[in-house]
């Protein structure tokens, strides 16, 4: 039985549906001998006859091996059919995706990506998961954005640099570049000491800062909300700004600093050696279009 083909199943079907060998091929698209040959072929395979032939005009009669064979022929040429059109979609960019984000990204980059990928393909199921450990790990995730290293076989394409940058009040610095030692004791409202904070407030210290923290939190708005209050002031990535668009709020102020500290580096990780889905290389491939996209909008002051 494993010597089976899905083309002797076929040319049955064409057969009995067409009630001759000469109309199957017609209908197969082949010549009348080899439809023969593939009945010969399944004959062989199944142990025994699977058409009884009379000769001339009248139909070829299927024997009772011949229905047995041909019940569950049809039942695995509609599996073919089915697996054929799943591949199809596959290699047409459907299927699942499953991205790891966080906080800026969600807010920046990943919206775009999402819609394009959505209008390309409106099939396709994305997952979103957002976390910001201190650790991060690829796991069962297609791809992950992370703001820096991640542990484990990955590979990475680096997105963009995202500066940080100081927001305080409006009036309490003065307009343009502050100096990193304007914040030496000033107070200042910081992410928990997680991911790149140590290495910022360790680079603000290099340039002679250290600021006040009066207050930590892992989320941007909150933050925001504090140095809008006049608690204190707070060193933030450009995407963090971009997303909560401080740039539009009156109350607030963006300034460059000098000496800036390093920038922070946005990759897109995946495991090392992975094979993607043409939905996962296409993922790839927009969140690099979107990122150029909102680099240049960044030279260009929006």
């Amino acid at each position: 039985m494993t010597e089976v083909e899905l083309r002797h199943l076929a040319a049955m079907v064409a057969v009995v549906d067409e009630g001759s060998f000469g109309r199957a091929a017609a209908r197969l698209g082949y010549t009348q001998s080899t439809v023969s040959q593939q009945i010969a072929a399944l004959e062989r395979a199944v142990g025994g006859a699977v058409f009884d032939r009379p000769g001339g005009p009248r139909p070829v009669r299927i024997t009772p091996l011949g229905a047995v064979v041909l019940e569950r022929g049809r039942e695995l040429l509609a599996t073919a059919e089915h697996l054929a059109a799943a591949v199809e979609r596959f290699n047409a960019g459907d299927g699942r995706i499953d991205i790891g984000t966080f906080q800026s990204v969600s807010t920046v980059i990943l919206p775009a990506v999402v819609r394009r990928l959505r209008d390309e393909h409106p099939a396709c199921e994305i997952r979103l998961s957002e976390e910001e450990p201190e650790q991060p790990r690829i796991g069962d995730l297609d791809l992950l954005f992370h703001d820096g290293p991640v542990d484990g076989d990955v590979e990475h394409v680096t997105l963009l640099d995202d500066p940080y940058l100081l927001v305080a009040g409006d009036g309490v610095f003065p307009d343009g570049p502050v100096d990193l030692e304007r914040l030496d004791g000033s107070p200042v409202v910081a992410w928990p000491l997680t991911c790149d904070q140590p290495g910022l407030e360790r680079a603000l210290e290099r340039g002679g800062a250290r600021p006040r923290v009066v207050f930590r939190s892992a989320v941007n708005d909150t933050l925001l909300s504090m140095v809008r209050a006049g608690l204190g002031s707070a060193v933030l990535p450009w995407l963090a700004i971009r997303g909560a668009d401080v740039l539009a709020d009156h109350r607030l102020r963006v300034h460059e600093l000098r000496p800036a500290p390093p920038a922070r580096e946005i990759r897109l990780h995946w495991r090392a050696g992975r094979t993607h889905s043409p939905l996962a290389a296409r993922a790839i491939e927009i969140a690099t279009e979107v990122a150029t996209e909102v680099a240049a909008s960044r030279c260009h002051g929006e």
